[in-house]
């Protein structure tokens, strides 16, 4: 029977991962070691360690004589503010922290913990990638994790947290999970390295400008989240649980709401220009909207003339999808039709409401755009909201033309509150443009043109742009003030909560990727 001194002899040595010689070149980096690094996410003497004493079993190139206890990875359970979550933190002080047989195999292993208890799993990476000294055993773990992550997509929430080096195969796993948070200046990703781009394009690039935290949040769309440090990247993560549920079949988490349901918000009124060329912040809006102006916004950085995010109604959360007119005068383009509707795809899959807030002219036009496929990009937003079966409420602010007004949470793509403010204008396009279009060889023929398309402006915004015209029609259920949009949107929510709504069976649908 082993003695309880070998125990804490052997427990004592899996504490100090690769040493302490390693322990402090990590912290000379800047970074914090695995352990410590779980003991700042997780509630206070929450965390149950799985396979502290696994080890590799692979002969050759000198990693035989090498078998730390953990093989460079640590599982486990714990809790974030007293709710059940697994995780795994990848140990960069034991063997880079790179993946072999049996580092995939514990990641698979808490992976389907995570996925049968039906609590979200938080991974935290720090590798080196795959283990070289394995060969094939290495890559097979890597496939084997992206196989769990799949079977787990839409089930449980999944979180990658990358805190170091996330290179070749390792960005997979992280890229199929629902939310990426990088640490700036010490968390990179990349397929392949500057070495190897050096050696085969003769490019010269650095890691952050290769696959850095700026690069990744606002040029590749690849991060949802960054911050200056691993404390700050933490508490991020701690406040996105606050609005997630803990799987697909459990309600999205209810907070006491500290804020009138409802408070009227005049402010609105001024926070909005009245003339649709003036431009303003739509996070204004949000702010006044929403529980105490409390507002998580995804992806921030990248492709900013649409705003996404998760925010609460009466302590529901929800999730916000909002044209940006303060950049490109909220226009959809291919970026913004990729965010929203993987944020609208996520917010269904986790039954959280969407409140959609429109103000767009339309989808950016050019030959860039058209060559890089926004027709296809843009269908990916259409899909989205028509396949999405959670309530679906749209209060359109101020512009809603052409497709864009279609695309953005529209009755036609089955919304189930539609409601618009009396300034609102709903049309093929702007009043402008189609007096343009429409009546150019009377304009042409007119004794005084600006005269002529002033009244033809005006009759085409009282005849078809009005939202009174759609409300008419059964598009808009409701015209409705801007100091009563809170109240307004709090109640249409409150009704909708219990929505089930049936869909065609089939095996799954196939959204234009």
């Amino acid at each position: 029977m082993t003695s309880p001194t070998t125990l804490e002899m052997r427990r004592a040595e899996a504490q100090m991962g690769g040493g302490a010689a390693r322990l402090a070149a990590q912290h000379a980096k800047g970074k914090h070691t695995a352990r410590e690094r779980l003991a700042a996410l997780l509630d206070p003497d929450s965390f149950d360690e799985i396979g502290m004493f696994v080890t590799h079993r692979a002969t050759g190139f000198g990693v035989e004589n090498e078998h730390p206890p953990g093989d460079g990875v640590i599982i486990g359970t714990g809790k974030i503010e007293d709710r059940p979550v697994c995780v795994f933190a990848q140990d960069f002080t034991v063997l880079g922290g790179s993946v072999g047989e049996a580092h995939g195999r514990k990641i698979a292993r808490v992976m389907d913990i995570a996925l049968q208890n039906g609590v979200p799993l938080i991974g935290l990476n720090d590798s080196g990638g795959a283990r070289i000294q394995e060969g094939v055993d290495a890559l097979a773990a890597y496939g084997d994790i992206f196989y769990h992550n799949v079977q787990a997509s839409g089930v449980i929430p999944q979180i990658s947290v990358i805190l170091g080096p996330c290179a070749g195969g390792a960005v997979y796993s992280p890229a199929i999970t629902d939310f990426v948070f990088m640490v700036e200046e010490l968390a990179h990703m990349f397929i392949t390295g500057p070495d190897v781009i050096r050696a085969v394009t003769h490019e010269e690039v650095d890691f952050e400008t290769l696959g850095g935290a700026g690069v990744h949040a606002g040029r590749s769309g690849v991060a949802h989240f960054t911050a200056a440090d691993e404390e700050a990247v933490f508490a991020q993560v701690r406040w996105l649980l606050t609005f997630l549920p803990a799987n697909n079949l459990a309600p999205p988490p209810h907070l006491p709401a500290n804020d009138d349901p409802r408070r009227a918000t005049p402010e609105l009124a001024a926070i909005v220009p009245a003339d649709p060329q003036q431009p303003y912040d739509v996070r204004a809006v949000i702010e006044a909207l929403v529980d105490s102006g409390e507002l998580l916004e995804v992806q921030p950085a990248f492709a900013q003339n649409l705003v996404v995010g998760f925010a609460r109604l009466d302590g529901h959360p929800v999730g916000v999808i909002a044209n940006q007119p303060a950049v490109l005068a909220g226009v959809l383009d291919i970026d913004a039709g990729d965010k929203g509707a993987r944020f609208i795809r996520f917010c269904d899959a986790f039954h959280i409401p969407l409140l959609t807030l429109v103000d767009t002219p339309g989808f950016l036009p050019g030959a860039d755009q058209e060559h890089a496929g926004i027709i296809r990009h843009g269908a990916k937003l259409i899909y989205a909201y028509a396949e999405a079966t959670v309530p679906k409420v749209t209060l359109i602010l101020r512009k809603a033309y052409g497709g864009a007004y279609i695309v953005m949470g529209s009755k036609h793509l089955a919304g189930d509150v539609n409601l618009a403010w009396p300034a609102a204008e709903i049309a093929v396009m702007g009043p402008e443009s189609a007096v343009n279009v429409v009546f150019r060889k009377d304009l042409a023929a007119a004794t005084d043109p600006d005269a002529a398309r002033t009244d033809l402006i005006r009759r085409y915004r009282e005849e078809l742009a009005m939202p009174f015209v759609a409300a008419a029609r059964g598009y808009v259920d409701d015209v409705i003030a801007p100091d009563e949009s809170r109240a307004r949107l709090i109640a249409a929510l409150g009704f909708l909560r219990d929505k089930r709504q049936r869909t065609p069976k089939r095996k799954h649908g196939n959204i234009p990727l």
